[in-house]
């Protein structure tokens, strides 16, 4: 499976990479926008990609086809995330990565991000990499099959940016905070921020976003 992108290139020479995974039923233009709200220094050199999802049934929503990572065949946390489906879109991200390590630009200079349905992805992707990026962000978000990533893991370490909406109805706070506890335990690096937001981006969160992406990629 390759995935088409929404591509924004670097105001400078390309020196580093952001790729940015939507939630359920959005597409790679949903998040574009905000390259120019969250405002990185040019001289960082950072490409955006934002990939659009394949278009398939989701059960949860009648069986609709829509752009989904994955398909969701029951709310209950622990059952939300198809295994099969996750790992699937973890491999098209995956050729994303490595096209981008081919095109010169080293590990440490990428980085994963998901908002809810792409931050499982993102989560689940980036700690089983045989090579480690810069961080990963993981936005209104939660965990597919956390008890297995202890045994799965090849990351030993890694820098994590979790953030989610205390009035969150889709993607309840609780499940962030268990995947945040989850990678915790593994000893990975990993920020929590909460916002008074549901489902969403907030203005506030953006400026975290863009001073831990100038930290990540200095």
């Amino acid at each position: 499976m390759s995935l088409d992108a929404v591509i924004i290139e670097p105001q400078s020479s390309h020196k580093a990479t952001v790729i940015w995974l939507h939630g359920l039923g959005d597409s790679g233009d949903g998040f574009a926008p905000i390259v120019p709200e969250i405002n990185l220094p040019a001289e960082l050199g950072v490409k955006f990609i934002f990939p659009h999802a394949p278009i398939q049934p989701v059960t949860i929503n009648g069986g609709m086809a829509m752009r989904s990572w994955y398909d969701i065949k029951s709310l209950d946390l622990d059952k939300r995330a198809d295994e099969q489906g996750v790992q699937q879109s973890a491999a098209a991200v995956q050729q994303l990565i490595d096209a981008e390590i081919d095109n010169g630009i080293a590990p440490s200079n990428i980085i994963l991000a998901g908002f809810s349905q792409g931050g499982v992805v993102s989560l689940y992707l980036a700690p089983r990499l045989p090579y480690q990026l810069a961080g990963v962000m993981a936005l209104s978000t939660y965990m597919c099959e956390p008890a297995k990533l202890k045994l799965e893991k090849q990351q030993a370490s890694l820098n994590v940016f979790m953030a989610h909406g205390s009035f969150d109805d889709v993607v309840p706070t609780g499940a962030g905070k268990a995947a945040y506890q989850t990678l915790l335990e593994l000893g990975y690096d990993v920020s929590w921020q909460e916002y008074p937001m549901a489902h969403q981006v907030c203005l506030e969160e953006i400026k975290a976003i863009r001073a831990w992406l100038v930290s990540r990629l200095n």
